[in-house]
């Protein structure tokens, strides 16, 4: 099943490994060691997080090193920069109803 990086990013566990993974490659094991799971459990995060492209797989000798693709990430930025400007606009809009309130009031 092809996944997309908003299903990638909607579990709390895949977010804290790329937050992991973003200043650093780190190997499953060392991955792990951050959460109170399974060695496997994380493998099969990490697999969710590889097919929808969000992490890459570097082999050095015999580890697997797993890194962030930034340029993925920009995906749900742009999605999150749709969102901030419907809120931002509401915003204002909030703010010019309640400017006239006051002034009613007045």
């Amino acid at each position: 099943m092809r996944r997309d990086i908003f299903q990638a990013i909607a579990d709390p566990t895949r977010r804290a490994i790329i937050t992991l993974i973003a200043l650093q490659a780190m190997t499953p094991n060392a991955i792990a060691e951050n959460f109170n799971t399974t060695r496997q459990a994380v493998s099969k995060h990490l697999r969710i997080l590889t097919e929808c492209e969000l992490v890459k797989q570097e082999q050095h000798g015999r580890e697997i090193y797993y890194s962030l693709e930034i340029e993925k990430m920009k995906e749900v930025d742009i999605w999150m920069d749709q969102l901030r400007k419907i809120w931002e606009s509401r915003f204002v809009q909030l703010g010019q109803v309640l400017s006239t309130m006051r002034k009613q009031k007045k």
